[in-house]
């Protein structure tokens, strides 16, 4: 068996080959995902979004963070050079001589292939005259030819040449390792170990060891395991939290404390600052000795967030801290809503503790809406919008107009609208306008169900109760666009097509068929619903308010309550008709409509088979895409970063004060959305009522709740003896099973012959 031989690359080839690679499998996927992206786009988007965000706080930073940032300029510099050396290694690559080539005699003797064995002496003897070293030729030249020729001539080296590549007969398989000799030198042993040994044994564990001790301190959302373990411990400890005890929890996380995050910093002008702004804000808890809210960053940050919600100016030394702890402040709350699902649904299990309150969690995302607007609570949702002050909302809320929120803005007819914001110019108007076109204006639907049970709407105690709510995303400039449409067609209709409620007055010789006139009249009254008094006005006004349009569903339960009077009294005049007929027309008719009802059943049955198919593979799509979560860009004037609007949706009840299914965060919202909010139906039976809750997490005064009716029925019991589980034991049981019932056919089949 031939032998192997290792050996290092002498010449240095090999070596290139493998540098060459190497260079080339960094510098690849490098410049792919670390090029900086077009800037020409980046401007044009920005330029795109002047017209509406132009004045809020994240786009002027945006513009001068892209002419200042030099960081695209320095990452483009460093994947250039990356390329160069990767081309000059590539081309250095391309000169190199082939070192490993196949031995053909033919070639050293400057013959053809296939040449005659006189031709081959003829040309070995004017080689060897030529190159023969006695006559001066050159020796290892004159080797070579004489090997070529023996290996064309003699049959053992010519056997050996076709058969192994070699006259001599197969050598030692060599294998070649891509490092110079220089490495392997005695010389260099001790200079080689050394970089090896600070490469893999110093160099190596530090930066695996300073990554891991980084990432093992934060959780999957980037936020510290500390923090978290601080809001559970104080969510458990205060399930009823109001928004000022709030506000001190989530200014007590770890990330605003300079030992656990180096972003944060403590400045020595804070000792002046500092208390200056809490003396103009006024009682804050400054005295409160509970750790950690009494500690100098968590007093801080709390400071910095109420002067932000008050829209306070601060000093060029702290604006940036200011800027920190609002930036942070989005995803903490997130957090805090996490944390509290979490406690609610070890309640829920396990029991012997309270569960947080509806209140704490929705205080947390009401929280979310004012620090990305830069509002208190209790400021009007109308100062969103550029160019309003509080002394312009006197305007608003007079009289006249009663506008108290974004929806009454957009409801007025035009004129009213530029009457009553004439404190406007036409330059403030029109960009006001342009802003709450861009409002989004949501509309949500409700389905309710049970999944994978044979009637899907029929809700049972303690099953999975499935709602599917779809979202449909439009903005606000098409309300705009429908009510002046609506506006126009009413100015320009006629009188009695007006509204069902004006009726243009007849003549009196136009009253014709005054009996016929009364019966309608008679009629209409038993039909129509009495008008309610203006008590039981203002109790439907009030439930509208707290539980949304619940006035709209029960008019049109109320016409289904008459549609269905009106049927049964037409089904009476038909069985009366129907009397009159034959028995043989009725059996007719009779077996016309169990047909139809057949034909009906099974239509049913396929469209619910067919949504069952759609709702699985929507699913699978669900599970299989990745939606992007840039949305829309926030309106915010006073929050430092851009943001997208997302949406929190959750089925609550607000009488108990207790969460039904678990907020599920909408990130994907761009023009519609279906999402799936599960959870167990009580275990007794009855009516309940429910709402279905979206919160913005961005805007305040564009939350929905929507009513959810749930009946609960008792469930079914399962049938202990059922036919087919009646399985015998063993064959003769069946085989006489088999007998009794060829029995039991031939006496039914002799009593039907006799």
């Amino acid at each position: 068996m031939a032998g192997q031989q290792f050996q290092y690359d002498d010449s240095g080839n090999t070596f290139f080959y493998f540098l060459t690679s190497f260079v080339g499998l960094i510098v690849i996927p490098a410049t792919y995902y670390l090029w900086p992206r077009d800037q020409n786009a980046e401007q044009l988007r920005l330029k795109s979004l002047r017209r509406v965000h132009g004045r809020c706080l994240w786009y002027r930073l945006r513009l001068m963070k892209s002419q200042q940032s030099i960081v695209p300029t320095l990452k483009k510099a460093a994947l250039l050079f990356g390329w160069a050396v990767f081309l000059f290694l590539a081309y250095k690559v391309s000169k190199l001589d082939r070192e490993y080539q196949e031995y053909n005699p033919y070639e050293v003797l400057n013959l053809d292939a296939g040449a005659s064995v006189t031709e081959i002496r003829k040309q070995y003897r004017v080689l060897s005259l030529k190159y023969h070293p006695d006559k001066g030729g050159d020796e290892e030249m004159f080797m070579r030819i004489a090997k070529a020729y023996y290996a064309l001539t003699d049959e053992v080296s010519k056997h050996n040449w076709e058969t192994y590549g070699n006259p001599d007969g197969p050598r030692a398989t060599s294998f070649g390792i891509a490092l110079p000799a220089w490495i392997v030198d005695q010389k260099n042993s001790m200079l080689v170990l050394l970089v090896y040994g600070l490469a893999f044994m110093v160099i190596l564990p530090v930066v695996v060891g300073t990554w891991w001790y980084r990432s093992i301190r934060y959780s999957g959302d980037q936020i510290l395991i500390n923090t978290t373990q601080l809001f559970m411990h104080f969510m458990y400890k205060t399930p009823n939290m109001n928004m000022k005890r709030l506000t001190m929890v989530l200014t007590a996380a770890f990330e605003f404390d300079p030992r656990s995050n180096k972003e944060a910093t403590i400045r020595p002008t804070d000792n002046v600052e500092v208390p200056q702004l809490i003396r103009e804000l006024g009682n804050i808890n400054v005295k409160k000795k509970e750790p950690p809210f009494c500690y100098p960053y968590s007093l801080k940050a709390r400071v910095l967030i109420l002067s932000h919600l008050a829209r306070m100016d601060v000093s060029e030394d702290i604006e940036e801290d200011q800027r920190f702890v609002v930036r942070k402040s989005p995803a903490l709350l997130q957090e805090m809503v996490n944390v509290g699902c979490q406690l609610t649904m070890m309640a829920n299990s396990r029991g012997g503790f309270h569960a947080p309150r509806l209140l704490s969690i929705e205080n947390c995302m009401k929280l979310t809406q004012m620090i990305v607007q830069g509002l208190q609570e209790s400021k009007s949702p109308l100062l969103q919008l550029p160019h309003f002050e509080e002394e312009h909302l006197r305007y608003c809320i007079s009289k006249k107009y009663k506008v108290r929120s974004l929806q009454d803005l957009v409801s007025l007819k035009e004129s009213d609208r530029r009457s009553m914001l004439r404190f406007l110019g036409e330059e403030k108007y029109d960009e006001v306008m342009a802003v709450l076109g861009s409002f989004p204006h949501i509309t949500m639907e409700t389905k309710l169900q049970v999944l994978d049970d044979e009637d899907s709407n029929n809700i049972t105690a303690g099953s999975i109760v499935t709602v599917t709510v779809t979202l449909t995303r439009k903005a606000m400039a098409n309300v705009f666009e429908k009510e002046q449409d609506i506006q126009c067609t009413g100015e320009d209709a006629p009188l009695e097509e007006v509204g069902d409620g004006s009726k243009s007055k007849t003549k009196v010789w136009q009253n014709k068929n005054k009996g016929t006139k009364k019966t309608a009249k008679s009629k209409k009254k038993k039909l129509t619903k009495k008008k309610p008094t203006p008590q039981q006005q203002q109790k439907t006004d009030k439930q509208k308010q707290a539980n949304g349009n619940v006035a709209g569903n029960e008019v049109v339960a109320a016409n289904k309550e008459d549609d269905e009077d009106v049927s049964d009294k037409g089904s009476d005049s038909d069985e009366g008709e129907a009397n009159k007929d034959s028995p043989s027309e009725r059996d007719e008719e009779s077996d016309k409509q169990s047909d139809t009802e057949v034909d009906e059943m099974g239509g049913d049955d396929e469209e619910e088979w067919e949504a069952l198919q759609q709702s699985i593979q929507r699913r699978e799509r669900a599970l299989l895409e990745t939606k992007s979560k840039i949305t829309h860009p926030v309106y915010s004037l006073y929050f430092p970063e851009e943001k997208q609007e997302w949406w929190w949706l959750y089925i609550a009840d607000r009488k108990e004060q207790t969460l039904v299914s678990m907020p599920y965060h909408v990130c994907t919202l761009k023009d519609t959305e279906e999402v799936e909010l599960k959870f167990p139906a009580p275990s007794k039976t009855g009516n309940y009522q429910y709402s279905v809750i979206l919160r913005s997490d961005s805007y305040m005064g564009l939350d929905q709740i929507k009513p959810l009716k749930l009946e609960v029925h008792e469930a079914k019991q399962m049938l202990d003896n059922h036919p087919q589980w009646d399985i015998p034991e063993t064959e003769e049981e069946e085989e006489d099973q088999e007998d009794s019932d060829g029995i039991e056919e031939s006496e039914d089949e002799d009593e039907d012959n006799d």
